[in-house]
């Protein structure tokens, strides 16, 4: 059982944030909870070696399921995965605008999406995911992304933009500043960083600076079960537990309690692991 976040090589770090690897092995399928995904601050490539997973997105009929590799478009609402017995994911997890970079295809378009990849990077990614098949250890299937995703930069990349920058800054930077204060640091009009960051981010900057507050506050809760929601609230940049409650409630449809008892049933719960 593995679920951990992976640096990539330093030639990679200008792009890609981390890797994240999840392999479960489940011996009951019958009683695999599915995993309430929540929205947080990121685009990402994602691989399935074994079995691919069913996403649903509730209130909706729609199902997206046996895609071997996909684009995650940066989300604001939640979705439902279910896995197999056998799961491994190789998730690649972009720097902010970095996926447009590379892609150059406007993330507004992506957001709330859950697509082939092979729409946008074409066959190649299928064989990347057979090699990750094939591969001997975490150590190699690192490797091989590496690889693909160094090849992928030269012949893709573009030049960054000053909101690539602030918006790695707004997930990197413990406390968050105002808007005005980024939007001077980029050296833009209000009109021309808000344009720009739906095309590279794929929402409005202060959603995005909701959704790290949000995923921070979430992360911390799992991190520090006995922690009381008002003391995450106040130390993750909220007024109070009504505003924490608020968030909660646009991004998941539940109150923070709600959320975690759902979220105390996801998979990696069964092998003692959670999200931190």
């Amino acid at each position: 059982m593995l679920l951990n976040d992976i640096k990539p090589s330093l030639s990679l770090t200008e792009v890609i944030r981390l890797y994240r690897i999840v392999d479960f092995q489940f011996d009951d399928v019958a009683a695999i909870p599915f995993k309430a995904y929540t929205p947080r601050p990121e685009h990402c490539l994602q691989f399935y070696p074994k079995d691919s997973e069913v996403v649903k997105y509730p209130g909706t009929d729609l199902i997206i399921s046996g895609k071997r590799t996909t684009i995650i478009g940066q989300h604001t609402i939640v979705n439902h995965r279910y896995v197999g017995k056998e799961f491994l994911s190789f998730q690649v997890v972009f720097q902010p605008g970095a996926l447009f970079q590379l892609t150059h295809i406007s993330s507004d378009e992506l957001t709330n999406v859950y697509m082939d990849a092979e729409d946008i990077f074409g066959n190649e990614v299928r064989l990347v995911n057979e090699q990750l098949f094939h591969a001997g250890s975490y150590a190699e299937m690192v490797s091989i992304m590496d690889c693909f995703l160094n090849g992928q930069i030269k012949k893709y990349k573009r030049d960054q933009h000053p909101v690539d920058a602030i918006s790695k800054l707004m997930i990197q930077q413990k406390e968050q500043f105002c808007l005005d204060k980024y939007i001077k640091e980029a050296c833009l009009s209000h009109r021309q960083f808000d344009r720009k960051f739906g095309e590279r981010v794929g929402i409005a900057p202060k959603q995005f600076m909701k959704v790290i507050r949000f995923d921070q506050a979430f992360r911390m809760k799992n991190r520090f079960p006995d922690r009381d929601w008002f003391s995450i609230a106040v130390h993750c940049g909220y007024h109070d537990y009504q505003h924490l409650s608020k968030d909660f409630k646009e991004f998941t449809g539940c109150t923070p309690p709600q959320c975690f008892k759902i979220e105390n049933r996801s998979p990696e719960r069964a092998f003692g692991d959670a999200e931190v």
